[in-house]
């Protein structure tokens, strides 16, 4: 007879998992054609021609300038977020900034540990609740922001330039509490690869190399830990 962790790891792996796979591969198949729905009706509507040359233009600077994030932002946050997670972020977005900050908390409150199956079911409330109640505020926000901000002095509007650093400087936080051996090397990557990218060392790589920084602070944090791991010291 199974164990009663064991039922509860069988039950995720067979059935939570796999009717969470299902569903957002469906749900994310979905939205993806939907966001070309606007673009064919005007092509079919009005008759407009879609220069495809154009649109391969404009696709390949985003992906030169962000596309690397389509790949770490995944792989950096699933032990977090989980599958659940990572399908609903693909659609809701905002996902560093708000999504697992929120999942952070929620694992917190809970008692629980990211990366395993009670982190990824408590992580998946936790973006559900952001996503619930951040629609209408932003909706709010929208619309008051265009009011308020024509009214707020200039110091205040160049105090929300920090207003993402700090955010993210509070989730550091709160992971270096939990996992401090790991903190002095994912400090030392991220401040040296970010001074050496200012300083024109990867300039060969195209004129905003800034991804460097995010590759190498992630892949060798994740290495240093497994390392770590191994050798039994954390």
């Amino acid at each position: 007879m199974l164990k009663p962790d064991n039922v509860r790891e069988d039950i995720y792996q067979n059935n939570y998992l796999k009717a969470i796979h299902k569903t957002g591969k469906i749900g994310n198949y979905f939205c993806v054609v939907l966001c070309f729905i606007p673009a064919i009706l005007v092509a079919l509507v009005y008759g407009v021609k879609i220069p495809f040359a154009a649109v391969l233009t404009g696709w390949l600077s985003i992906a030169s300038a962000i596309g690397v994030v389509w790949f770490i932002e995944p792989i950096a946050n699933f032990p977090i977020v989980g599958s659940a997670g990572t399908y609903i972020n693909v659609v809701a977005g905002n996902t560093s900034n708000m999504r697992v900050p929120c999942a952070v908390m929620a694992q917190k409150e809970a008692g629980v540990e990211p990366g395993t199956p009670e982190g990824s079911v408590v992580s998946t409330l936790g973006i559900c609740t952001s996503c619930f109640v951040n629609i209408p505020i932003l909706a709010v926000g929208a619309i008051l922001s265009s009011i308020i901000m024509n009214y707020l002095p200039a110091s205040v509007l160049d105090a929300f330039n920090f207003l993402l650093p700090a955010l993210f400087g509070a989730v550091f936080v709160q992971f270096a509490m939990s996992k401090p051996k790991i903190v002095p090397v994912a400090l030392a990557l991220g401040i040296s690869f970010c001074i050496m990218v200012n300083k024109g060392v990867f300039s060969f790589l195209g004129p905003n190399p800034s991804y460097v920084t995010t590759l190498v602070g992630t892949f060798g944090t994740i290495a240093f830990a497994l390392w770590m791991y191994k050798k039994g010291k954390i």
